[in-house]
């Protein structure tokens, strides 16, 4: 797993322990099995934004703070240039840009999300909130509860987040698209 996962796993657990939650606590609030959470806590498992957005929650603190490690010094306007977006990295098929990392008390997480060709199994997952899509590049299947959507450059897709939903890269070339995540 890389380094940044384990990073992040050791964040879960500092803020965990802060909290004074033991484990299978957290996993039943996020709605997974007590050796998910560990795998997450372990660095072992990857994991997806809606994860991060539903642990950040049950932790209270900003997504960006797991992911980085640190407090962002936060605004009322945050411009994020071109090459300076916080980047996630990911050992799955998903990479993250967050595109207004320092803006305080923010209502949405706004994402540049890229993912690559050859991901056979759907991530399907869940979280608080609404959901908005815009595919910039390439073209993803989006499943939505039990409704399936091939979307197309150009296309957007506004939904409720609570419903289990998950993507799917189609053809050989990645997709490139916006992903905002409305608490």
């Amino acid at each position: 797993m890389s380094g940044q996962l384990k990073e992040i796993g050791l964040r879960l657990q500092e803020l965990r322990e802060i909290r004074e939650m033991e484990q299978d606590t957290v996993a039943k609030e996020l709605g997974i099995s007590l050796e998910e959470y560990q795998a997450y806590e372990n660095g072992e498992k990857d994991f997806s934004i809606s994860f991060m957005y539903n642990v950040a929650k049950i932790f209270e603190v900003d997504v960006f703070n797991l992911l980085s490690g640190h407090s962002p010094n936060l605004t009322d306007c945050s411009v994020v240039r071109a090459g300076q977006e916080f980047y996630v990295k990911r050992d799955g098929s998903y990479d993250y840009k967050h595109l207004a990392y320092t803006f305080k008390n923010k209502k949405v997480e706004p994402f540049f999300v890229e993912s690559k060709p050859g991901n056979e199994e759907e991530k399907i997952h869940s979280h608080e909130g609404q959901e908005f899509n815009y595919v910039l590049s390439g073209s993803m299947r989006l499943s939505i509860g039990n409704m399936t959507y091939d979307l197309y450059k150009g296309d957007s897709v506004y939904f409720n987040s609570k419903i289990p939903h998950g993507t799917k890269v189609l053809g050989d070339k990645p997709v490139k698209f916006i992903a905002v995540v409305i608490k």
